[in-house]
């Protein structure tokens, strides 16, 4: 059964990339009350599921990878976290860098380079999320679900600002491969499975992306988002996954 829901829910993650250029109603300033609650929703997932979920996974991996080259990672876990978070950190700057470099030829799109080397990291990004729609431990098909909804407005909050930043680029090649890499991750979940210690790196780096990616959306002063939308939003998940 949970191996038919999950491959439920990467299709819909698929139609959801597909289908969010066509939400009209996201493409408003002050910015949209939707986006900023999708935010604190995908936010509250993070701090209230995934990030314990971390502390499991490091207890898990106590002695086992004492003697490997890992061993570091044994009580840092959250190391990989960080890293996730500053390579997307990383991948901002180079766009908006690009672009500046490109205004004085009156473009406002980033190089081509730059453009692929963006959109692959977020293709990985996809891709181990659909990976762990198979192979996440959910106590339940609540919990998968939980997971779909979080997974689900983020990658809204994602396609508007990848769409904003690339312009046509994105429509023409970004969607495209943002949509087939969470059905490719999802084939090879159904097809093998990694150890443990692997899908303690894969939740970690899902942490420190979605982390910095509701953030860079949601701070920028000229974004007009709403506190009040990302608060209700957080709270109101809050509740569902605390209950």
């Amino acid at each position: 059964m949970q191996f038919w829901l999950s491959l439920c829910f990467a299709i819909g993650l698929a139609v959801i990339h597909l289908s969010s250029k066509n939400m009209k109603f996201l493409d408003v300033l002050p910015r949209s009350r939707f986006l900023s609650a999708a935010g604190g929703i995908s936010v509250a997932y993070v701090f209230l599921h995934l990030l314990p979920e971390l502390g499991v996974f490091q207890e898990h991996l106590q002695g086992e990878v004492e003697n490997s080259a890992w061993s570091f990672l044994e009580s840092h876990i959250y190391l990989v976290a960080m890293l996730g978070l500053v390579l997307f950190y990383g991948l901002e700057q180079m766009v908006k860098s690009s672009k500046r470099r490109n205004e004085k030829a009156k473009t406002q799109r980033s190089s081509a380079g730059v453009f692929w080397v963006h959109i692959g990291s977020f293709t990985l990004y996809n891709g181990v999320i659909g990976y762990l729609l198979v192979h996440e431990e959910y106590e339940s098909h609540w919990g998968m679900l939980f997971f779909f909804i979080a997974m689900g407005v983020h990658f809204v909050t994602n396609d508007k600002g990848l769409r904003s930043t690339h312009k046509e680029d994105y429509d023409k090649y970004g969607q495209w491969l943002l949509t087939a890499a969470i059905l490719i991750g999802w084939g090879i979940g159904a097809l093998y499975e990694v150890n443990e210690l692997i899908i303690s790196f894969l939740v970690a780096f899902i942490v420190g992306g979605v982390v910095l990616n509701v953030l860079k959306e949601e701070l920028p002063e000229e974004r007009e988002s709403s506190f009040s939308a990302f608060f209700t939003g957080l709270i109101a998940y809050s509740i569902l996954l605390l209950l």
